[in-house]
């Protein structure tokens, strides 16, 4: 079994050890380092070599949309995947988290079923969000860039197809079965269109398409 390492980054010590001894009860998660602030990022990165990185939006010296910021300028593609809490699921800081790289956010008050759901998808490539806030959470960012360009034409007809899918926030599994699809083939589908639109992440993907009107 593949072990996904997870480093927990808040500034609640009482809280960051509860996560901690939720996460460690799983035989495939393990937490390999914890750090109290977002300035401390850079050096747990270092050191731990973390998948995933479950981080509160909001501390109060670096906060969690900075501290992600600054991983995907100094690390790029090779920056851990980011999954920030925040304590309601429409915070602007959740937004401007997406905006910087995170992969996604989750609520602190989630059940902590959810919590160990969304660190495994997020550390196998795809999107989380709060239950019930990816429309009027991605909604905010409709129209802020210009028409696709010639990245978007590159995309076939059914990489499109498979590209709205995802802006709505449907599973390799639901987006086969409404494409007629088996996974695998979707899955191929998803990496090709994260090449040619330089995206990330699926959540990346759904950023573009409410960016450029693409979703509704």
């Amino acid at each position: 079994m593949v072990t996904i390492r997870v480093a927990l980054v808040d500034d609640q010590a009482l809280f960051r050890a509860g996560i901690a001894m939720v996460i460690s009860s799983q035989d495939d998660l393990s937490v390999v380092g914890e750090a109290g602030d977002g300035s401390e990022v850079p050096s747990l990165v270092r050191s731990a070599q973390p998948d995933v990185i479950v981080m509160d939006v909001r501390m109060p010296r670096v906060d969690g949309v900075t501290a992600t910021r600054t991983l995907q300028e100094s690390m790029g593609a090779d920056a851990p995947k980011v999954l920030v809490l925040t304590t309601f699921d429409e915070d602007e800081s959740a937004v401007a988290a997406i905006e910087a790289g995170a992969s996604g956010f989750v609520l602190k008050s989630a059940e902590p079923e959810m919590l160990l759901a969304s660190i495994r998808s997020v550390a196998a490539g795809n999107q989380v969000v709060a239950a019930g806030a990816t429309r009027a959470l991605f909604a905010r960012f409709r129209g802020r860039s210009a028409h696709p360009g010639p990245e978007y034409d590159s995309l076939t007809a059914r990489e499109r197809e498979i590209l709205l899918q995802a802006a709505k926030g449907l599973s390799n599994a639901e987006i086969a079965a409404a494409e007629f699809l088996s996974e695998a083939t979707v899955k191929t589908h998803i990496s090709r269109i994260l090449t040619k639109l330089g995206a990330r992440d699926r959540v990346q993907l759904v950023v573009y398409a409410y960016e450029h009107g693409l979703a509704t």
